[in-house]
């Protein structure tokens, strides 16, 4: 590496004006960016590239935080590419500034303002962008922050650039295979031939992606041109920041001249100048805290509300009703997407605390029923404690569904997934460790995305009694897509539960890892080409600069293969070795998420030994570095943990539907009406232990918690911001 003294070479006057023609080319590309946007969605047919371009559009913070690292991309390219004219080596931009310089740069492009130094106040409830979790260190886990790395990132140069960016490369003696050859060769299977699960529901299925909702989301960076060129990330093939489209293989049914290729755009950065090398922002809390259900910005919690009363009450659409149950209220937004699916229907798109809330039935399915559940407690809450402001009503009822939820993922739903391997990764609770960092692993969000090989190409929906639905009980997957007029007109979200509780997912098998539904026909419409969800998982990791298969075993500390044979001897299958040692030449090489799908199922999970690892050592992090976990004895008294572990899935399908009979485990493979039983059997979620006798004092007290006394209205108090003024506090003694 050859190193520049840039204090001889560039002034502070010229780092400020790069600073400032970084920000106009980012600005002027975020502008043509909404302008194409919003003429595309006027179109008479929508296309699922413009809906999805506007579903992954950043919002709030985040767009703040994702255009502040953009100004410091752009700044640092401007700069770089200024010294290569005199210096022509490599160097590091980094390490050629003064600290003054970068000082100016974090100043004027607004990153500098990201990481303030933060006081936390003593609020005893979560905030809602995760700040203050960690009083050692308040931004761990915090909404809007870089992923965690666990190994050293690999980029082609060493800073940015994917492996892969440049094809003629080799790595480890070998180029790379195109992420859609490896779809086609690995991962494509007839669907006719699919393996259903015999242990395991739609329902498991299901769960993972709504608890995938709550730990993270990577945006993609807000622009769809290019910075520099201009050129439309979705109408060019070439690889210029942010577009890594993926080509079109040779003998690929989607080939005819060789310019074809699958759009992708790259993932929005954070800020960094301590390093620059490029990590991916995380835009949700870390912490399984209900943040798809609540928000992870403050703006969106708020939002959420129902402002209207004093009853800590969730807002509720005031259009339509499901069979006297609330549906989520309607984004609002002039330009909606989902009405334009089914446009004489015309039904808008949902809010939620994700923006992917109308994805798909499923996750709709999921978020109404939380919404319901949070205000179900919540007015019961207010029957037993008719003196609690609605702020404390909303706050208590937030901890107790995030509680909830942590209660089903580690106690019912972890167990199926990570199987024998559970007590090795993810032994049980102990006690909080403020020096856990419970930060959302860049690997993870690529390991996590195992569960694309568990979905089924259909969704199903059943009535009373178990019974087809009419009409279409069965409906193609691809066909769903962004579709809420299929909940709202078609029976609500009951069909849809009964579907995903009394039919099979799909289970993975190594012949048959992805359904053409999500390979060849993802976010497919009319005369449109569909996307290709295990290309893009591919394509996602090496963007990640996510290192190779092997590497990842050996952090693990499981054997690294170094040919066919011995990879064979780890797959338990010679001919998928010799297919991915074909494609890829050496082990190393092999793609993080397509190598971990490849390995046999552990005994009694849905994983293998390698994904085991890596997911139930994120879910330990993440709670043993929760400083609200439900089982820390400081979060609830011993009456109210007793409560919370007796609820299930079960249990809030029963309170919050018409559904009578279900099966007690509703992720276990269910086939009715074997199994099943009234919901009048199943125990209701007690909550005698949150009767509180409120004082005007606070005592030192075993089942004492602090809460502030306040009113909902607008500047009394902000709980996210940290502003609890300790004058305000009273005690509820549980």
């Amino acid at each position: 590496m050859f190193y520049l003294d840039a204090e001889n070479i560039l002034s502070n006057h010229v780092i400020r004006n790069f600073a400032k023609e970084a920000k106009k080319l980012v600005d002027a590309a975020y502008l043509q960016t909404r302008t194409d946007l919003k003429t595309r969605m006027k179109r008479e047919t929508a296309r699922f590239q413009d809906i999805l371009a506007f579903f992954k559009q950043p919002v709030g913070t985040t767009r703040n935080a994702i255009r502040s690292a953009d100004y410091l991309d752009v700044t640092l390219q401007l700069i770089t590419e200024n010294l290569q004219m005199i210096h022509p080596g490599p160097f590091n931009v980094s390490d050629v500034l003064t600290n003054e310089q970068k000082e100016i740069i974090m100043q004027l492009t607004g990153c500098a303002y990201q990481y303030l130094p933060k006081v936390c106040d003593p609020s005893p409830y979560r905030s809602i962008t995760g700040e203050c979790n960690n009083r050692k260190k308040p931004f761990l886990g915090a909404s809007n922050t870089g992923y965690k790395r666990l190994l050293t990132p690999e980029y082609e140069d060493g800073i940015s650039l994917p492996r892969g960016w440049t094809s003629s490369r080799t790595i480890n003696g070998f180029t790379l295979p195109l992420a859609r050859a490896v779809s086609n060769e690995i991962v494509k299977f007839p669907t006719d031939s699919m393996t259903l699960d015999e242990s395991r529901s739609l329902m498991f299925m299901q769960w993972g992606q709504w608890l995938d909702h709550d730990t993270d989301l990577s945006p993609e960076t807000p622009v769809r041109s290019t910075f520099f060129q201009g050129l439309d990330c979705e109408q060019s093939c070439v690889k210029a920041h942010p577009c890594f489209p993926l080509q079109i293989p040779f003998m690929d049914n989607r080939y005819v001249s060789g310019s074809e290729c699958i759009p992708m755009v790259r993932s929005a950065p954070v800020c960094n100048l301590v390093s620059p090398v490029r990590e991916q922002i995380n835009a949700l809390t870390s912490y399984v805290d209900g943040s798809q259900v609540y928000g992870s910005d403050i703006k969106v919690a708020t939002m959420l509300r129902n402002n209207t009363n004093q009853l800590g009450l969730l807002a509720v659409n005031q259009q339509f009703t499901d069979n006297g149950f609330p549906f989520l209220p309607f984004n609002g937004n002039p330009d909606d997407r989902c009405a334009r699916t089914n446009q004489p229907l015309g039904v808008p798109c949902f809010l939620a605390g994700d923006v992917r809330v109308s994805e798909q039935p499923g996750l709709i399915v999921f978020h109404t029923l939380f919404l319901r559940e949070h205000n179900r407690i919540a007015t019961e809450l207010h029957k037993l404690n008719p003196t609690w402001t609605g702020e404390i009503i909303y706050q208590e009822t937030r901890k107790i569904i995030g509680s909830i939820l942590q209660k089903i993922t580690y106690k019912d739903w972890l167990p199926l997934l990570l199987g024998q391997e559970m007590a090795n990764v993810l032994p049980n609770y102990g006690s909080y460790n403020e020096d856990e960092d419970p930060s959302v692993s860049n690997i993870f969000t690529i390991a996590f995305r195992m569960g694309h090989t568990l979905i089924q190409p259909f969704i199903y929906r059943l009535a009373e009694g178990y019974l087809p639905y009419n009409p279409e009980p069965v409906v193609p997957l691809h066909k769903t897509f962004f579709t809420t007029w299929k909940v709202v007109r078609q029976g609500g979200i009951d069909p849809l539960l009964r579907g995903m509780i009394a039919n099979k997912a799909k289970l993975n098998c190594q012949n048959q890892m992805m359904v053409d539904d999500l390979r060849e026909h993802l976010f497919k419409m009319i005369n449109q080409i569909g996307l290709d969800l295990a290309a893009l998982n591919i394509q996602r990791g090496r963007e990640h600069g996510l290192p190779g298969y092997n590497a990842w075993r050996r952090f693990c500390g499981l054997s690294a293969p170094r040919n066919v044979d011995e990879l064979a001897t780890v797959l338990e299958n010679r001919k998928l070795a010799e297919s991915l040692i074909e494609l890829y030449g050496t082990p190393e090489n092999i793609d993080i998420w397509v190598g971990g799908v490849s390995e046999p199922l552990v005994p009694g999970g849905r994983t293998g030994k390698l994904f085991s690892c890596l997911i139930g050592g994120q879910f330990r992090r993440t709670r043993d570095g929760d400083r609200f976990f439900y089982e820390n004895p400081s979060v609830f008294s011993e009456a109210q943990r007793r409560s919370i572990d007796r609820v299930t899935l079960a249990h809030i399908i029963c309170a919050n539907t018409n559904i009578k009979q279900v099966p007690l485990n509703v992720f276990l493979a269910n086939q009715y009406p074997g199994g099943f039983t009234d919901c009048s059997n199943l125990p209701v979620l007690d909550l005698q232990p949150w009767k509180a006798e409120v004082t005007n004092s606070c005592q030192s007290s075993t089942g004492s918690v602090a809460v502030p006394s306040t009113h909902e209205s607008a500047g009394q108090l902000e709980y996210d911001n940290d502003s609890l003024d300790i004058s305000q506090v009273i005690c509820i003694h549980l």
